[in-house]
Parts: C-alpha cells; sequence; structure tokens
C-alpha cells in the first residue's frame, strides 16, 4: 500500500456512503386491484429527521405500516438497521417507536393507567423502571396535569400527546410519527417541535408524515416526497431546495441596460419589481456578474431566488 493510498494524497476522495437507519427497495404494496405503494425507494440516513410528503392517497401512511411491519408488502425489501423485515422484525421493532393513524387507547382508564399496561408490554422497560418511564413520559408531553384523567375526556391534541408519550417510553434508535401534530394548538405543536429537535439532538433518527409544510421546513433535515404511490424526489432539505432555485435575482438601478447586456451573451433574463431575475440553467452566478460588470452596469445585490418547501411540493406533484 502506498502513501498515497493511505494518506489520500493524489488520489480523488471517496464520498462516504450514509448509514440508514430504514431502506426500502421496489416496495409494492395492492390492494385487490389498487396499487397503494409502487416500487418505492425510499432511504431514512441515520440521526436524520426525514419529512415524508404527499398529497393525500399518494401512500404515505402505507409506506409508514409497511416499514413498521403492519402490513406485508405485495412485493419489495425492507430493512431496519440492515436487518431485513419480517424476518428480524422481532429484533429489531422494539428499538422502533411509532405514532401511526391517531392513537388507541382504553377509554375508561386514566392516562397513566393507558401507559402503565404500555410499559408492560415493553420488552426493553424492566419492571422496576416502569412508573418512573410513565411519568417522564407524560411530563416530556405536557400531560403530567392530566394524567389522573379517564382518557376519554381528552381532547383530539391530547389524545395525540398520548400517542406521542406511548411512543417514547424508553429511548428509542428510531421514530416514526405520522401527522403527529393533528388536532394540536399552537403552543401544543411547538412542544412537538421540541421534542422532534430534542430526538434528533440525541441521535435518534425521525420520520415524521405530515401534510404541515411549514413545520416539515421547520423540523426536517430531510425530505421524501410521494406521490401518486411512488417516491419523486428524496435528500436533505437544503440540497433539493437549492436545486429547484434556478434563479438569480440581481438588483441594479440599470435594469434595462442589465437585461439587455446578459441576453446578448445568451444568458436569459427579465425585469422584476425588485430588479431582474437572471435563469441560471444554463449559467452561473460568478458569469452573471462578471457579464454584468463589463458591461459597466452597476450591481447591488446578488442572491438566489428562494424556493420554499411548498413550492416544490407543488412542483413535484402537480398533475399534468
Amino acid at each position: 500500500m502506498t502513501f498515497a493510498e493511505t494518506s489520500g494524497v493524489g488520489t480523488a476522495e471517496a464520498v462516504p456512503t450514509p448509514v440508514l437507519a430504514a431502506k426500502t427497495r421496489g416496495l409494492r404494496k395492492l390492494y385487490r386491484n389498487t396499487v397503494a405503494v409502487d416500487h418505492v425507494d425510499l432511504d431514512v440516513p441515520e440521526g436524520a429527521v426525514l419529512g415524508m410528503l404527499g398529497p393525500n392517497g399518494s401512500g404515505k401512511t402505507t409506506t409508514i405500516r409497511l416499514l413498521l411491519g403492519l402490513t406485508t408488502p405485495t412485493s419489495g425489501e425492507i430493512e431496519l438497521f440492515g436487518a431485513r423485515l419480517p424476518e428480524a422484525a422481532a429484533a429489531v421493532l422494539p428499538q422502533v417507536g411509532a405514532l401511526v393513524e391517531g392513537p388507541g387507547f382504553h377509554p375508561f382508564l386514566s392516562g397513566r393507567d393507558n401507559l402503565l399496561r404500555c410499559a408492560a408490554a415493553e420488552p426493553l422497560l424492566a419492571s422496576k423502571a416502569i412508573p418512573g418511564a410513565v411519568d417522564e413520559a407524560l411530563e416530556r408531553v405536557g400531560l403530567a396535569d392530566a394524567a389522573n384523567r379517564r382518557y376519554r375526556g381528552y381532547s383530539l391534541g391530547m389524545k395525540q400527546r398520548m400517542g406521542l408519550a406511548a411512543a417514547l417510553l424508553v429511548p428509542r434508535r428510531f421514530v416514526v410519527l405520522d401527522e403527529p401534530t393533528n388536532g394540536l394548538d399552537p403552543a401544543g405543536t411547538r412542544e412537538v417541535r421540541a421534542v422532534i429537535a430534542d430526538l434528533h439532538a440525541a441521535g435518534t433518527t425521525v420520520l415524521v408524515s405530515s401534510h404541515l409544510l411549514s413545520e416539515v421546513e421547520a423540523t426536517c433535515t430531510h425530505v421524501a416526497v410521494l406521490h401518486q404511490g411512488t417516491v419523486v424526489a428524496q435528500g436533505e432539505l437544503k440540497d433539493l431546495l437549492e436545486a429547484s432555485n434556478a434563479g438569480l435575482l440581481v438588483s441594479t438601478p440599470e435594469v434595462t441596460a442589465a437585461v439587455d447586456a446578459l441576453r446578448d451573451n445568451r444568458i436569459p433574463a427579465r425585469a422584476v419589481p425588485d430588479g431582474l431575475l437572471v435563469d441560471l440553467s444554463a449559467s452561473t452566478a460568478p458569469e452573471v456578474v462578471a457579464t454584468l460588470v463589463r458591461a459597466d452596469v452597476p450591481v447591488y445585490e446578488v442572491r438566489r431566488q428562494r424556493t420554499g418547501l411548498e413550492d416544490l411540493f407543488a412542483q413535484l406533484t402537480e398533475t399534468t
């Protein structure tokens, strides 16, 4: 082995392959003649907060149920922490906490008693640790003061918090939350966002299915967009937003001269209220600035056009 091979000098630096908490390949699910999920290839990087987005009927919940072993695929492969499902389900699923399609608890029991029953079924929780784990989970989701009230008297938002508490009874490597802010007021939504941030800081992988794009943009590091049962885009959120920003906003007092100079150099541009918008599909930002400077056009400010997640989502899922 040479010095270059051991030091990296004179060799192309290899891009490390991300470690995946969950992976699917060719995942397909049929319900009679209905295709719910169609050849889904999904990567959930370990330690990421991945937002799963898609219109109603896009296959989000079905994909989640398949990942959790709640239903079996018609075809395809599923891995959690590198282990194949369903063969390794008993070994890996205790490391996964989930809130899927709304929580279900005994209506005549209190919140605490419901969680005690859930905790008793946790294979990773010792019997003597159950009371403390339940109290900690209730405190974490803001239900400590309502712990002794019957579940049937809980509001929709409180029931959502109960489901989240059950998912967090023990430390998890992977937490799956299907519409976790459903029914929550703004304060409750902020609390759920804080819980997700705490999980992320602790290295837990989180998958969040949500229709609230602003919440996904505020909390997630990665995004997977489903449409008509398949993944149409996935990756780091910042990279996806950057890739969709093919425009450059230029502030200048001489808009007409700037547009003419760029068009003379075959760089598409048009006037907008704040200056001009330059199409970067066939050029780069430095080339645009250099062209304007050579044409003696004063440039006050240059910035990339900002595309939000809502615009990106519409681009990926609108039917043509």
